[in-house]
């Protein structure tokens, strides 16, 4: 069994989860009761297997407890990204069928102006949120010690940004199997034992939101192998270094972002912690420049590991022995298989360094394949054949090593976060001083990319400092804060095609100039 509640009984007082460097200390047992507690509440809600709940939580126990309730019920556990705006929130739990929103007072602005459908049921933490009821009063009733008959393998359901705006639930079925069923503790122990040399015995930190891919993915199959996860409320870079000191960390998971801002840190201040409890240091997410992961490798040792995947899947991995020879790719399919790259027309490219796209072997049962939930075109349009594709462009040297040099379609990534430009864009050409624009992501030394806007005003005399606050205000008031562009240029024409198709890559390449790709 790979469950919380098989570990509450064999190692019940061992830590499953330390909040803050140890302001709070969770066992199995105390998350066992936690959890169970919440699928009664969850039950008597009305949530049957296949349904799905929203939830807009911190890093804190409450995420947790519905997480691991949501395991055991058979349903879709949807985490919310709370730097979303009122619109996003509101689109992403109608989008996901929930039948449950749970969020933190926290966000009480933001959530009380989203439109949640009436048949949700509405759930506050920490505080009162209007047209919403405390979590706190309806646990109240809720049995922590009963059996919870009929328990299923539940699944997450994450949501990865959509080019035309609004973001698309990536999906794949329930298995029906029971809670704990062996076979999902076999793949969290090939993934994370075979893989990044995780196991029970590993104290795993935690940097990031939860509400992101790999650090759920991460954090909640080490509890699945009974480990202890190390949690974050928030990124701060010398305090990640107490943390690991203190907390005798074993593997970790970073963007390069966290790395930047590290090694930013005094000479006099880094020196002051020690790290060599550190195995293993995994980075995701993001393209990490060169010079950045020498200096990690410099100070951490051969323990920084680097994979690429996706929400949809993947993906290759790569060591730092490895990556020391070649320096900049994302290694080598990580299950043994192949990693392929297909011209235009969809046939394998057999020559090194010759750029196509990048597609993996789809999983041969149809069942476990991910679907774009509600949107069976951009579906279809990640498949060729046995194949799919996260959308990015690259290629493999003559040992088969992959490397990136482009991503999906014009996305942005900024310190981790995937950013689609076309959202940022519809908002602003609705802006009256605007004529024309383009979003494209710029060079930054912290975050590998920033969101930068070029815009055409419609009055060229209005260009200047004022028209460029003005416009990232108006940006601000309508979609995510980390969406917006941080600057603004302002142009007399852009490079569109006789049809009017903008050519992104003929206005990146003048602020790429400097760099071997469109990669920091």
């Amino acid at each position: 069994m790979a469950s919380v509640a098989n570990h509450a009984k064999t190692r019940p007082d061992h830590p499953a989860v330390i909040f803050d460097n140890g302001e709070r200390t969770v066992s199995y047992r105390d998350l066992e009761r936690s959890s169970r507690r919440m699928a009664h509440l969850l039950r008597a809600l009305g949530v049957e297997p296949g349904d799905a709940i929203a939830v807009m939580v911190g890093n804190e126990e409450l995420f947790f407890d519905t997480y691991w309730a949501a395991m055991r019920l058979g349903i879709y556990f949807t985490p919310v990204n709370w730097h979303l705006q009122d619109a996003e929130i509101a689109y992403i739990v109608d989008n996901c069928d929930a039948r449950v929103f749970l969020a933190s007072s926290d966000w009480e602005k933001t959530v009380t102006a989203a439109q949640i459908p009436e048949s949700v049921v509405r759930l506050s933490s920490g505080g009162d949120i209007t047209g919403y009821r405390r979590i706190e009063e309806a646990l109240a009733d809720a049995p922590e010690d009963a059996e919870l008959p009929d328990q299923l393998e539940g699944q997450t359901m994450l949501y990865s940004s959509g080019t035309t705006g609004f973001p698309k639930g990536v999906r794949t079925r329930l298995s029906g199997l029971p809670a704990g069923h062996e076979s999902v503790g076999l793949r969290a122990q090939l993934s994370m034992g075979g893989l990044f040399q995780i196991g029970q015995d590993s104290r795993y930190i935690c940097p990031a939101p939860l509400y992101h891919a790999a650090p759920l993915a991460f954090t909640m199959s080490l509890l699945r192998l009974g480990g202890t996860a190390v949690v974050m409320s928030h990124f701060d870079p010398e305090d990640a270094l107490r943390v690991i000191q203190d907390q005798k960390v074993t593997a970790s998971q970073w963007v390069p972002t966290h790395f930047r801002r590290m090694l930013h840190l005094p000479d006099e201040v880094r020196a002051r912690y020690d790290v060599s409890s550190l195995q293993v240091a995994i980075h995701a997410a993001a393209p990490c420049p060169i010079p950045i992961k020498r200096k990690m490798i410099e100070w951490w040792g051969p323990v920084i590991l680097e994979y690429y995947a996706g929400t949809e899947g993947g993906g290759t991995i790569i060591r730092s022995e490895e990556w020391m020879d070649h320096p900049g790719s994302v290694g080598k399919h990580w299950a043994g298989g192949e990693v392929h790259i297909l011209d235009e027309d969809g046939n394998e490219v057999t020559e090194p360094t010759v750029e196509g796209a990048i597609y993996f072997d789809a999983p041969e049962q149809a069942e476990e394949r991910f679907r774009y939930y509600k949107d069976d075109e951009k579906t279809a349009g990640s498949y060729r054949g046995s194949r799919f594709t996260l959308g990015d462009i690259g290629y493999k040297d003559a040992d088969g090593y992959l490397f990136l040099t482009d991503r999906k379609s014009n996305m942005i990534i900024s310190g981790g976060a995937n950013i689609y430009p076309q959202e940022v864009e519809n908002h602003l050409a609705s802006h009256d001083k605007v004529e024309d624009v383009a979003v494209i992501g710029v060079p930054n030394e912290d975050f590998g990319e920033e969101v930068k806007a070029v815009v055409i005003p419609r009055d060229r005399n209005a260009a200047g400092p004022d028209l460029e606050s003005e416009l990232i205000d108006y940006c601000r008031e309508g979609i995510a804060h980390f969406k917006c562009p941080r600057t603004i240029d302002f142009v007399d024409e852009l490079p569109r095609t006789p049809t009017g198709k903008l050519v992104k890559r003929k206005l990146r390449d003048q602020y790429w100039a400097d760099h071997e790709s469109h990669l920091v």
